[in-house]
């Protein structure tokens, strides 16, 4: 790469690192180019995206951010940059995936979430989350079920309401019932 291509290079990674609220740094050594564009695929359709990246211009990036932390110890050998753009747990399950499918292959180095290092373990565990659609249908399920209970007790108490009241009319119908002339 020419100067310019890389302060071209480096202005970009810095745009989508702000854009991005979750990146995932992984290790893709062993993965052939047709595995790495199938990985590629999956990702994006998961609105992710898979950069590989110069550890050199990764340093400078972070280096001169003041916003980012430190990770230097982590960019070292080959360095995939995963970009989840839209879901933190749906970018990690694509690679969870893809490594049980391709002998552990890429392995997660670390991961940013909010600019807040977390280590590959806690990269593994987001993966294992349910997505945010069946989340989003548990919290919505957790809060219909006492709505439906309390629905369920008011419709309770006025059908007992209105069994009181017919009892009520027919005590006072058999009351109030004048006596016939014999």
């Amino acid at each position: 790469m020419d100067r310019a291509t890389k302060e071209t290079f480096v202005e970009e990674l810095k745009e989508r690192i702000d854009r991005a609220p979750v990146l995932y740094l992984t290790d893709f050594t062993g993965l052939s180019v047709k595995a790495m564009t199938e990985l590629r695929s999956s990702l994006r359709k998961s609105g992710a995206e898979y950069v590989v990246v110069k550890n050199r211009l990764a340093k400078r990036v972070f280096d001169e951010s003041e916003t980012l932390p430190d990770i230097g110890e982590s960019l070292s050998g080959p360095t995939g940059f995963v970009f989840g753009y839209e879901d933190a747990a749906a970018a990690a399950k694509v690679l969870s995936d893809f490594a049980k499918d391709h002998d552990k292959k890429p392995t997660f180095k670390l991961g940013l979430l909010d600019n807040k290092v977390i280590q590959a373990e806690q990269v593994e565990r987001i993966a294992k989350l349910p997505s945010r659609e069946q989340l989003l249908a548990e919290l919505a399920g957790a809060m219909e079920s006492p709505m439906a209970v309390l629905a369920s007790a008011l419709g309770a108490k006025l059908q007992e309401m209105a069994g009181l009241m017919d009892a009520l009319k027919a005590v006072s119908y058999t009351h109030l019932t004048l006596p016939t002339k014999a």
